[in-house]
């Protein structure tokens, strides 16, 4: 099973992605933990990455697949991935798609988390606090909830019109969340 979630940045998806991961013995592919681990290893890629990320802007396409098709590729990891965090865009959704096609496998679930712009912000704060990460502000917050915003309706319509999309309430207690996920992927 591949699994797609997605919701703006601070939406639960690291979170919900560990729960599905250990849950049904998963790999969780967090487009952000790869972004950040080439920056960690302080690549070429990495400080190109870092400059994108502090700016508040997105990583290109160009980057993000080549970096996905390394998982998908991997016969470990064949029909048994949560992509999180990716696709955020139609180009990348396509892209995703042919990716799985040319790796023979496909996207089972597609789970939208949909949670409101304070909640984000409050949400960002207190991961800053908690896990020191740089690339967290309530500056950086709002333009990256603005950008995801701007960019995933054509994302939604795709998978809408493959049958694919549920959308969670991403507002609900961790637990709540949880268990409406599971719900959903034990129906299909």
């Amino acid at each position: 099973m591949n699994i797609v979630i997605f919701g703006p940045p601070g939406a639960g998806k690291g979170t919900q992605s560990s729960l599905i991961e250990k849950k049904y013995n998963l790999h969780q592919l967090s487009t952000g933990e790869i972004l950040r681990e080439e920056i960690k290893n302080n690549t070429i890629l990495g400080n190109q990455i870092s400059s994108i990320m502090s700016s508040g802007n997105l990583v290109s396409d160009e980057i993000v697949g080549d970096l996905i098709e390394k998982y998908v590729s991997n016969k470990d990891y064949k029909s048994r991935l949560i992509f999180d965090g990716y696709p955020r865009n139609l180009s990348q959704a396509k892209n995703l798609n042919k990716l799985l096609e040319k790796h023979d496998q496909k996207i089972d679930i597609v789970l939208k988390l949909s949670v409101k712009l304070e909640t984000i912000k409050k949400r960002i704060l207190e991961r800053k606090i908690l896990e020191k990460r740089d690339d967290d502000s309530e500056e950086i917050a709002i333009k990256r909830f603005q950008t995801y915003e701007n960019n995933i309706k054509p994302v939604i319509d795709f998978y809408k019109q493959s049958n694919l999309l549920e959308v969670v309430d991403g507002e609900a207690t961790i637990s709540e969340i949880s268990d409406e996920i599971s719900g959903l992927i034990e129906s299909i």
